[in-house]
């Protein structure tokens, strides 16, 4: 696990649990999370999760945001938060995809990163779950 910054010892791997505890503490479902690792240099994990409309996919980018702020880390990037049917927050070692359900089902990008496309079992995860 590499530190993410030498004035904390977070690592990677910690981030990933408390985002997905945000997500699941702000009532985000369907959080999957696809292991990168050796599948891209983009980042070590994305984390997919939906929100049931516009206004709380935008509220759970935004709840990201303020975790980063009271972890004291750079402000993540963000796409899409003005539609709010997907948005991309790039979290650098993760990425989270947060979508609306039909649009969700629709671009499916889990096909494409999940190992073994469609044949790969989904990863739903409860933050209890999330060190795996």
């Amino acid at each position: 696990m590499t530190p993410l910054s030498p004035a904390q010892s977070l690592t990677v791997d910690r981030l990933k649990t408390l985002l997905i505890q945000t997500l699941d503490d702000n009532k985000a479902s369907e959080i999957e999370v696809i292991d990168l690792k050796g599948l891209s240099t983009l980042a070590d994990y994305m984390v997919i999760a939906s929100g049931t409309s516009s206004r709380q996919v935008s509220a759970l980018a935004s709840k990201i945001r303020d975790l980063y702020e009271s972890l004291k880390l750079p402000t993540p990037r963000s796409e899409g938060e003005s539609q709010g049917d997907w948005v991309v927050v790039d979290c650098n070692d993760i990425i989270v995809h947060i979508f609306r359900p039909e649009v969700r089902e629709f671009y499916n990008i889990e096909k494409m990163w999940r190992p073994h496309g469609l044949n790969g079992p989904p990863r739903s995860v409860s933050p209890s779950q999330s060190h795996a």
